[in-house]
């Protein structure tokens, strides 16, 4: 899945809470407890790129690629925004 399509996922359970959607709790539980998933995530990568194989490493990568999306989406952000700052910096 392409980040594009998830993201759209997850602005989907943010506008239409399914019962059960880990992403949907995410939004319910407020902004503090995003950015403090990203947090706990990224020192998972962390630890994961010191001591455990790739495998793990991609795992945490796409955890934490997934907490931010969300984090992003709360904060009505989105890829493009980041992409374009990438863009002016490769300049």
């Amino acid at each position: 899945m392409a980040i594009n399509e998830l993201y759209k996922t997850i602005l989907e359970r943010k506008n239409h809470p399914a019962e059960g959607s880990y992403t949907a709790s995410l939004f319910a539980t407020g902004l503090p407890r995003m950015a403090q998933k990203v947090g706990e995530e990224g020192t998972e990568v962390v630890v994961a790129a010191l001591s455990q194989d790739n495998a793990r490493l991609i795992e945490e990568i796409a955890d934490l690629t997934y907490h931010v999306l969300v984090l992003m989406a709360a904060r009505g952000l989105a890829p493009e925004d980041v992409a374009k700052e990438l863009e002016k910096r490769r300049k």
